[in-house]
């Protein structure tokens, strides 16, 4: 027993000292340089099998993005043959993603609105909002980026 602890000591050793010599010398990852801070907010209702999503998304620097993706995912599916605005697609039933368009450092916006049918008469459902794509630019703070809200069929706005 004691020559099998020793045995996978080594092979533990051997892989912490190939990953970090990989993490060091010629990993492949994201590039060090580009950094944004992109964030979405707004708020969202829901009524008689209807719902609305405004949105808005913000990068407050200090690169400019060239283009991002925000994934809207509804937790009851939608109602088929709804038309979007040019700038999102169907993922799913249950799910858009759109192009927010270029967003300059330090405050460029880009604004969406969303008013979509869902296929039954929900009392509640959960949607998330969430950055899909960044263009290749990093974003340490994806706390503002990632929201999950709760919403009633009262026709309230539920911000986020």
């Amino acid at each position: 027993m004691r020559g099998l602890r020793k045995g996978w000591a080594g092979v533990v050793l051997a892989a912490v000292t190939v990953v970090g010599a990989g993490g060091s010398a010629g990993a492949v990852g994201p590039a060090v340089g580009a950094e944004a801070d992109l964030s979405h907010h707004g708020h969202v209702s829901l009524w008689e099998g209807r719902v609305g999503v405004w949105l808005v998304s913000e990068n407050h620097g200090p690169s400019d993005i060239s283009q991002a993706t925000v994934r809207i995912a509804f937790s009851e599916p939608m109602a088929g043959g709804e038309e979007l605005p040019p700038a999102c697609l169907w993922s799913s039933d249950r799910v858009v993603s759109c192009r927010t368009g270029a967003l300059g450092a330090a405050g460029g916006t880009g604004e969406l609105a969303l008013d979509l049918r869902t296929a039954a008469l929900p009392d509640e459902m959960t949607v998330e909002v969430t950055t899909a794509w960044r263009d290749g630019v990093a974003d340490r703070n994806r706390l503002n980026d990632r929201h999950r809200v709760l919403v009633l069929a009262t026709g309230d706005p539920y911000v986020f």
